[in-house]
């Protein structure tokens, strides 16, 4: 009986979060979400650091934002090596605070920590990201298909940021949309964000989530 109350009582917490405009705390996720949380792999985990909140741009989350890594990635390509070298260039190169994405998913649908999503993303187009989480999915889309353990992974992620950030899935788009200087995410990914996939797959998510 006690479980049964506290889970009526995550639920009714993130629903009335959703009514008032709140974002939702971690421990009032319901389950299936905060699942998704506990499987993302942190920064420290795949050997980054952290950035320096000094130089951060701090922003509210009013969107999701979908990007590709434009480059191949072929099986047995090392995730966490491609983030490690992904962070110096940011950080070095660019001269950005870290990683331009707050999250990265592989060929296997492993969900990684980027940037904080506490701090504005960077990008090399003219859209100004703040108030963005941003999501890179890594392939070249242009020219190779997602498979379905990333956009599993996709749907599932924005489903946590919709909830914890109380975005509408109608708020969720490719970086194209914002950008008349770029194809990403890709045509071959972006068809899900035109066909409405993604969003309907958030929201089935977020239905399912609040039912039970």
């Amino acid at each position: 009986m006690r479980s049964l109350i506290s889970a009526a009582t995550t639920i009714a917490t993130a629903a009335a979060a959703l009514l008032l405009q709140l974002p939702v705390r971690a421990a009032d996720l319901p389950p299936a979400l905060a699942q998704t949380e506990n499987r993302i792999v942190p920064v420290a985990a795949w050997g980054g650091t952290p950035a320096d909140p000094a130089k951060a741009r701090k922003h509210t989350i009013k969107h999701i934002t979908l990007h590709h890594q434009g480059e191949p990635f072929p099986e047995g390509k090392d995730p966490q090596l491609y983030l490690r070298k992904l962070q110096t260039w940011s950080r070095n190169t660019k001269h950005w605070l870290d990683i331009p994405y707050h999250y990265i998913i592989d060929l296997d649908g492993r969900i990684y920590e980027g940037r904080s999503i506490d701090y504005a993303g960077d990008t090399n187009t003219e859209y100004d990201p703040t108030g963005h989480a941003l999501i890179e999915v890594v392939g070249n889309f242009e020219e190779v298909q997602p498979n379905q353990k990333q956009l599993d992974a996709t749907a599932d992620l924005m489903a946590l940021l919709a909830m914890k950030y109380n975005v509408a899935p109608a708020t969720i788009h490719g970086h194209k949309d914002y950008s008349a200087q770029t194809v990403c995410p890709g045509v071959n990914l972006y068809r899900y964000l035109e066909n409405g996939y993604l969003r309907d797959q958030v929201t089935q998510r977020l239905q399912s989530s609040l039912s039970k």
